[in-house]
């Protein structure tokens, strides 16, 4: 995470604790997974989408910039699966720039109805005219979550897919960068066989900067 040298960084699945791993390595660290990831100079934001078994995991956010408030929000479609949004706002150079990390389900009529629940969410917290990021695991590789966003005045950072699963030989894109209010200035994902070490996903990197009017 340092090496990527990232402002803000959106990640999922992350673990606040495990009880069964932490018996199973011995340096099993004691600080929640987010707190550990987070450079030093960051601040770690955490919200819990599931209970599982051995504890709990879900939404995470790291960024150098100053945290105004943050908040999580349930989107669990039915029982088999516990998902959630994590929305952060913060502030970069006296902009408000709202974040918002997305995890959604496997089953598509579930996407679609949590892609709806995203819309209201950004309706009612979201000021219409603030800069805004959107990043996560869609779970999805089709036109509808493309779509969705579009809806909801959010452009794809990507001109064309950008392969992140599996991340030992990508074939398709689940993970998205969203931006309203914001210069894409490109996307890419890192090379190098040790990133299939660490996750099943390629880390998505996106570059933007804040429009003039915005500063």
């Amino acid at each position: 995470v340092e090496q990527l040298d990232a402002d803000i960084v959106c990640l999922q699945e992350v673990r606040k604790m495990h009880r069964g791993e932490a018996k199973f390595f011995s340096h099993w660290p004691e600080l929640p997974q987010a707190d550990f990831l987070a450079p030093e100079g960051y601040t770690a934001i955490y919200r819990t989408n599931a209970h599982t078994k051995h504890g709990e995991h879900g939404n995470a956010m790291l960024t150098r910039w100053p945290v105004v408030s943050h908040q999580h929000e349930d989107m669990s479609d039915h029982r088999f699966e516990q998902r959630g949004l994590l929305h952060s706002v913060l502030s970069v150079h006296d902009c408000t720039v709202h974040v918002v990390v997305v995890h959604l389900g496997l089953i598509k009529m579930s996407r679609v109805r949590q892609l709806a629940q995203l819309q209201n969410f950004i309706a009612r917290e979201v000021p219409r005219n603030a800069p805004m990021l959107v990043a996560g695991d869609f779970n999805d590789w089709g036109t509808l979550v493309p779509s969705a966003m579009a809806s909801m005045g959010l452009a794809s950072f990507a001109g064309r897919p950008v392969p992140t699963f599996p991340s030992r030989l990508p074939l398709v894109q689940l993970d998205h960068v969203f931006g309203r209010g914001l210069r894409p200035l490109g996307v890419h994902v890192p090379n190098g066989r040790i990133w299939g070490q660490m996750s099943d996903h390629l880390p998505l990197i996106a570059e933007f900067d804040l429009p003039a009017q915005a500063l």
